[in-house]
């Protein structure tokens, strides 16, 4: 027979384990949950995109968003929607029905859907209307998507029909817009509410400093997919805490502020896919305090 006195700790352990397992690899003390007050106090919203909980349906991103105190959320086509839906995902082909549990969803957990994509925009009117549609009927203020110059004209139509704005995003080298040149180029006689979706991380995969794309953007920067990366100029560099990679995230920020942009962040953290959650909350942290830093120093 075992030993009551070995059995006991072992017992607690396995507990200890279960609870751990069930809360998703961490406790609620790791995790900073005061959100972004500061940063919305300058006209800057901070959210996720929910590409970074990939490994989880679009509810359970919403969740995660809403225990780090944030408020906004950047959808992408293909994730899956809910564990009650089956295999249905989350994209611009949703039926009313399920846009209506979407917005429930996002209305319990005080969370606006600001973004979608990154999303196919072909020259194909028909095609774009469609992602235009859905994205009046859910409230989306941006599509992220990385169009073929041919259908910048179409496009320049369709934000100005609709009022939603369309971000060019950066995937890396050699994607169609890893070169924020491209993006000055294609839109230079676009309408202003054609502009940069401006993704840090993979400027940096690249080769490209982040602060020279930004300032030569300038006013084109519609939103950020914002990340700082713990190498430079490699393909397989990961995500790491905010202030703590090679992406100078404080000057940035610093950058960011003096251009006058208010808009929107998403946090696209690629990296402890099952388990970022507490890393996250330090970039939210770190974030905020620099914006804290930043409305204090402007006040003076």
């Amino acid at each position: 027979m075992q030993n009551l006195s070995t059995s006991i700790p072992l017992v607690i352990i396995l507990v200890g384990l279960v609870v751990f397992l069930t809360k998703g690899g961490f406790a609620d003390e790791d995790i900073y949950q005061g959100g972004a007050p500061n940063a919305e106090a300058i006209g800057w919203k901070l959210g996720c995109q929910a590409y970074t909980f990939n490994r989880f349906t679009f509810f359970e991103a919403i969740d995660k968003v809403a225990k780090l105190g944030l408020h906004y959320i950047e959808a992408y086509p293909g994730q899956k929607l809910s564990q009650e839906t089956g295999d249905v995902i989350f994209d611009h082909n949703l039926s009313p029905e399920l846009q209506k549990k979407v917005k429930d969803k996002l209305s319990q957990a005080n969370i606006k859907l600001v973004n979608y994509g990154v999303v196919g925009l072909p020259n194909n009117e028909d095609e774009c209307r469609k992602v235009f549609e859905f994205a009046k009927a859910m409230g989306i203020e941006t599509i992220v998507s990385e169009p073929p110059a041919t259908a910048i004209p179409l496009i320049d139509k369709l934000v100005n029909e609709y009022k939603i704005k369309v971000a060019i995003h950066n995937h890396p080298k050699p994607s169609l817009y890893w070169d924020y040149n491209r993006v000055l180029e294609v839109t230079k006689n676009a309408s202003p509410m054609i502009g940069s979706c401006a993704d840090t991380g993979h400027w940096m995969r690249s080769g490209i400093v982040p602060m020279d794309a930004i300032k030569a953007l300038g006013s084109r920067i519609i939103s950020f997919h914002l990340k700082d990366l713990n190498e430079f100029g490699k393909r397989e560099a990961h995500d790491t805490v905010w202030g703590t990679g090679k992406a100078d995230m404080k000057a940035l920020l610093t950058e960011v502020y003096k251009m006058g942009f208010k808009g929107v962040f998403s946090i696209e953290y690629e990296h402890n896919w099952e388990n970022s959650l507490p890393e996250i909350s330090q970039c939210v942290k770190f974030f905020d305090e620099v914006a804290k830093e930043l409305k204090e120093s402007s006040a003076k």
